[in-house]
């Protein structure tokens, strides 16, 4: 069951109080007055990654409202006070209807550092270095186009024991004749059976909560910065948005397995790198215990637009202001470059011959 937001009034003036980036508190719009925002670190708990919790974790009572955008299906919580949005998924602007929905009482938060208006000089430094881009996408951003919104993360902490075995190829050359008869080197590969073991904790692998965007959209944004973790409250989404997670936790355990074994398999490669030239054929047996995770919300801006009819989605890293994003291609441009190529090409085999 949801409640609406804790509403925090101004004891100077009474107005309604929003988290500020700059003081990292709550400020009023009204008179400027702030307030401190608790950071009590000992109450973020990693949690036991059990199998029963990986199946079904534990719902609190949330003190947020779930609205739901008529457009995309996105399910946001929302202050009391926002009852019409710009959807900052699919840019449409809608009335929300609210949705009675159970979800996880966060563990932390890492709140917004940059603003909007930093948000704006990154996006147009970021579009202009966009070569391929058509020169009029360059002035359609609207100031305020972005929203800020939370976008709930799962991590997970592991350590892993794995044992792997592979092949590693030692370089030699050796004289042979070439066509003409003379004599040339070339360098052949021996390759011989290894084996080994690696050892490993696994701190925070990030894993993002949201369905909204294609698989893969918010690696592009990360990773962000974990030391800046604060314990949760409302307190930081006032005058914000935020999203309930629609990946489970045992999908994102599930992702964030996979990105384990990547990094294990990577870590194996450069073992045996160390005595060898070169690694092949690497397989990995790694087991996983001591596992644990934390449900976040991370800040992030997005915005959409559209360019001759086609929707195209940009999010900004509310922390540290790295961009992922999409964009038109300019078909003139392309065939501009494709021209140059061949041109570059064609001198090439000109003077090589």
């Amino acid at each position: 069951m949801s409640e609406k937001t804790k509403v925090y009034r101004c004891d100077a003036c009474g107005g309604i109080m929003e988290f500020d980036i700059k003081t990292q508190g709550l400020k009023c719009p009204n008179c400027d007055s702030t307030r401190v925002i608790e950071n009590e670190k000992g109450t973020i708990v990693e949690h036991e990654l059990t199998l029963d919790a990986r199946r079904k974790v534990t719902v609190e009572e949330k003190t947020t409202s779930t609205m739901t955008c008529s457009g995309c299906g996105a399910n946001i919580e929302l202050d009391s006070n926002d009852t019409a949005a710009k959807c900052p998924y699919c840019g449409s602007s809608y009335v929300l209807a609210e949705k009675q929905v159970e979800a996880l009482v966060p563990d932390g938060v890492i709140p917004f550092k940059i603003d909007k208006n930093e948000v704006v000089v990154k996006f147009r430094t970021w579009i202009k270095r966009r070569w391929l881009a058509p020169n009029e996408l360059k002035n359609l951003y609207q100031h305020g186009g972005f929203q800020g919104i939370y976008i709930p993360y799962w991590t997970f902490d592991a350590n892993v024991s794995c044992d792997y075995r592979g092949e590693g190829g030692r370089d030699r050359e050796v004289v042979v004749k070439d066509k003409d008869g003379n004599d040339t080197t070339k360098t052949e590969t021996d390759w011989y059976p290894v084996s080994g073991h690696i050892d490993n904790f696994f701190d925070d692998i990030q894993v993002a909560a949201s369905s909204r965007y294609k698989k893969g959209f918010f690696n592009g944004i990360q990773p962000f910065n974990f030391k800046e973790v604060k314990s949760y409250s409302p307190d930081y989404i006032s005058g914000y948005m935020s999203e309930n997670y629609s990946i489970s936790l045992e999908e994102g355990h599930d992702d964030a397995v996979d990105k384990m074994k990547r990094e294990l398999k990577s870590m194996a490669g450069s073992e045996i790198r160390r005595s060898y030239d070169h690694a092949r054929n690497i397989s990995i047996y790694p087991r996983f215990y001591d596992e644990t995770y934390k449900h976040l919300l991370l800040p992030i801006y997005a915005t959409s637009y559209s360019y001759k009819n086609k929707n195209y989605t940009v999010i900004i890293n509310g922390q540290t202001g790295k961009i992922q994003g999409d964009y038109p291609k300019s078909v003139a441009k392309i065939i501009i470059l494709i021209i140059i190529g061949l041109i570059i090409i064609g001198l090439i085999m000109h003077f090589s011959n």
